[in-house]
């Protein structure tokens, strides 16, 4: 896999260097949102219901209460939107209360929904309170939760609201404190058998999700920052799984998933009640700010909405509600907290999600559309065509053609520790990614917003050479510190003889690599090809035997050569 790659790195780009990791956006995908309102500058409710059903695919939003103005407004101007509706922590030892319980609850659900529902509120869900298990734990509380929650599902039941699934959001402290490897996940012992385990047996009877509000942004520093926002980088392997999570994001979901499965309820659903990133936070921050933004909560839409799934869930679905909608500017405590909004006041994308119905923004769907259901395992080769990325691309748009086809292709190839991690860059995996697309489209577009270029040169078939090819054109490095090394080769004629070589330094059959007019060769571009024991068709490696083969691609007409070595102190491949 590894000199597949490399081709295709080499023929997407003329002497650029490694793209750095962009911001990620997507495809237009189903999404919920929270709709916060204390601030001094958001448009009418009317206004806010109207610009999401028909200029954006948020499906969902979820209210911090029953406000009736905004309840009012979802039922006459997007009844198709579902609305998660959320009661105050204050009421929930009402619900509770044996003897009177469920009579209050029916009484809250008369008075605060039936009505908005005839009316056309599509409401689907009831939370109770908020992070009532913590950060902040009050006994009473803790007590009432289940109790409320049972008495709010009868009291639906019997006002007619069966769709209205009963729910409370918790926050991620409910899991005990351990390593970060999700097989290691637990519930905090307290709350495990006691709560948590005959909550999970309520939502498995009623259909209704366990909701918690993920966020890695709690969670990460400057050394972790790319693991928390969707960037490339090595990530955390589980052993027991035998998994490598990249993504912080997929670590939390699976460490719940996993705790839940402890306790034999790892059917129940799993739905996101907030997860997002803020554009602003104290001066000198690192990590926030508008790209930061986007690469997470683009990042998390992929998983949740796109059928991406986690490692431990692949394939699925979640409802999920961005945090937020909006900033909030009256809201108190630090910066952050009142700048975790994705649309400005006037309804401009404060940053690109592709959200929008009208294709104002940027996603990087390719042109025309492709099939929304390529085959999810697509072979990234054959029929003569593959789609590469251009030379000069913008890391940005690369980045984005990369999460919107991993919604549809297996990508695990290059993700760390897989196949075609290596080379690590931007450009690299786009390559992979957009042919991998390519191929599973019936290799009908290549465009990806300007992007992709389609190339007869099979990247994936490598076999000997029967005759001299001449080209003319810049090596490409594969290396960051090989940049200063570039050189132009003119009419350079290779060929690969096939014998034993005597300086080779580990014993067995090989292939050698030669020159017609070997008098022009630096040291450097005199390798040996270690071919023993290879298949047909398999990639070829250049072992080089003086020490000082530099790390360039020699691309032939039916062959690519990868010369893996450096001496000198540059960092080598091998």
């Amino acid at each position: 896999m590894l000199p597949l790659l490399l081709l295709l790195l080499l023929l997407a780009s003329h002497g650029h260097g490694p793209a750095v990791a962009a911001a990620q956006g997507l495809p237009p995908l189903p999404i919920g949102v929270n709709y916060g309102a204390n601030a001094d500058n958001l448009p009418s409710p009317a206004a806010v219901a109207t610009f999401l059903a028909t200029k954006t695919t948020v499906n969902r939003v979820k209210l911090f209460d029953a406000n009736p103005a905004f309840l009012d407004a979802f039922a006459a101007n997007a009844p198709s939107i579902s609305i998660a509706v959320s009661i105050p922590n204050s009421a929930l030892p009402s619900f509770a209360d044996r003897a009177t319980g469920l009579d209050a609850a029916r009484g809250w659900v008369r008075d605060n929904l039936a009505a908005h529902v005839a009316n056309g509120a599509n409401v689907t869900l009831l939370l109770a309170g908020n992070e009532i298990l913590g950060p902040v734990v009050v006994p009473d509380l803790v007590v009432a939760l289940l109790p409320a929650m049972r008495r709010l599902n009868q009291a639906l039941q019997l006002e007619k609201l069966p769709q209205v699934r009963v729910t409370t959001p918790h926050y991620l402290g409910i899991l005990a404190p351990s390593d970060g490897i999700p097989s290691n996940a637990r519930f905090r012992p307290g709350f495990d058998n006691k709560v948590l385990a005959p909550m999970l047996k309520f939502h498995n009877e009623t259909g209704s999700p366990l909701m918690v509000n993920a966020y890695p942004y709690f969670s990460y520093n400057a050394q972790n920052l790319n693991y928390a926002i969707f960037r490339p980088n090595a990530g955390i392997y589980d052993p027991a799984t035998k998994l490598n999570y990249t993504s912080m994001f997929d670590a939390q979901m699976d460490a719940i998933y996993t705790a839940m499965k402890k306790l034999g309820f790892g059917d129940v659903q799993i739905a996101v009640g907030e997860a997002g990133w803020p554009t602003q936070a104290e001066p000198g921050q690192v990590g926030v700010g508008p790209e930061e933004a986007r690469d997470f909560n683009a990042g998390m839409i992929r998983v949740c909405s796109g059928g991406k799934g986690t490692p431990l869930m692949p394939g699925r679905t979640f409802e999920t509600y961005v945090f937020s909608l909006f900033d909030e500017n009256q809201k108190p405590g630090p910066i952050a907290e009142r700048n975790f909004g994705i649309f400005n006041p006037d309804f401009t994308p404060k940053y690109d999600l592709g959200l929008l119905r009208d294709g104002s923004s940027a996603s990087p769907n390719p042109s025309p559309n492709p099939s929304p259901k390529p085959s999810p395992n697509p072979s990234p080769s054959g029929g003569g065509k593959w789609c590469v990325a251009k030379a000069g691309a913008d890391a940005t748009t690369l980045q984005n053609n990369i999460n919107y086809a991993c919604g549809f292709v297996d990508c695990k190839p290059i993700q760390s520790g897989g196949g075609c991690f290596d080379p690590n860059n931007v450009q690299s995996h786009a390559s992979f990614v957009m042919n991998a697309y390519y191929q599973a489209n019936g290799r009908h577009d290549c465009d990806f917003k300007g992007t992709g270029m389609v190339t007869s040169s099979d990247p994936s078939k490598f076999t000997e050479i029967d005759s001299v090819s001449e080209f003319d054109f810049d090596l490409q490095p594969i290396y960051d510190g090989f940049l200063n090394l570039n050189r132009r080769l003119r009419e350079l004629q290779i060929r690969l003889l096939t014998g034993r070589s005597k300086s080779r330094q580990r014993g067995g059959r090989g292939t050698s690599l030669e020159s017609t007019s070997s008098s022009r060769l630096e040291p450097w571009q005199r390798c040996e090809v270690d071919t023993a024991g290879l298949a047909p068709h398999t990639s070829v490696l250049l072992s080089d035997t003086h020490a000082s083969c530099y790390a360039y691609l020699l691309v032939l007409r039916r062959a690519t050569i990868v010369i893996p070595r450096h001496e000198g102190g540059v960092p080598q491949l091998l």
